[in-house]
């Protein structure tokens, strides 16, 4: 199966889909591209713009997983642009696109990911572990143990923990290091709606 990864950051969705499939990921951030390419050496890594990937080679793909930036559509945002002084910006619509594009143009699967919004969704997505996922499958519900991290000094050691992935070697600012820990996707919930995807459900009579 061809696989399209998305704004791949460094791979906490694709972390335990193990190396049967031909996958192809996309990142703009070369440094980050680079940790990704090291964790997962036989994936064809692209530092190009996802957004313009996607709709010039979505029909090369069986599966495509979509990760857009989140922070102009958290809560944190809202929480952010509230306090006095702060800027305030638009909501980024790239998502949006993506999810009406694939919804009309993509004939596999997909996934599109985000963060729980500020705002009522446009479009209804399942939430599942404190995330958005809009698809055209169904998955079942899961319930992780919430495991919360204070932004403490030991938050990246924490949180690398919890993730599974090492990043301490990579010659990177404390402030980067911290916002690719947090942008990914926890593993266990990656492959579970990895496997969603693929699951063949009985129809109701």
């Amino acid at each position: 199966m061809k696989i399209l990864n998305l704004y791949c950051g460094i791979g906490g969705n694709r972390k335990l889909w193990g190396d049967d499939h031909e996958i192809t990921a996309v990142e703009n951030v070369p440094e980050i591209a680079k940790i990704y390419q090291d964790f997962f050496p036989n994936d064809k890594v692209i530092i190009d713009d996802a957004h313009q990937y996607l709709i010039d080679h979505y029909k090369d793909f069986d599966f495509i997983w979509s990760s857009p930036p989140c922070p102009t559509h958290s809560r944190f945002n809202l929480l952010n642009n509230q306090q006095e002084g702060k800027r305030v910006i638009y909501p980024a619509m790239e998502l949006w696109q993506e999810i009406i594009f694939l919804r009309h143009w993509f004939k596999g699967k997909y996934v599109v990911e985000n963060v729980i919004s500020y705002y009522d969704p446009l479009i209804q997505p399942a939430e599942i572990n404190n995330h958005y996922f809009w698809t055209n499958f169904y998955i079942n519900p899961i319930t992780k143990e919430k495991r919360g991290i204070k932004n403490s000094k030991n938050h990246i050691q924490e949180r690398e923990t919890q993730l599974g992935f090492g990043i301490s070697q990579y010659k990177l600012n404390s402030g980067l290091k911290r916002k690719i820990l947090n942008n990914c996707v926890e593993p266990e919930t990656g492959l579970h709606v990895f496997q969603e995807a693929f699951k063949k459900y009985k129809t109701l009579l």
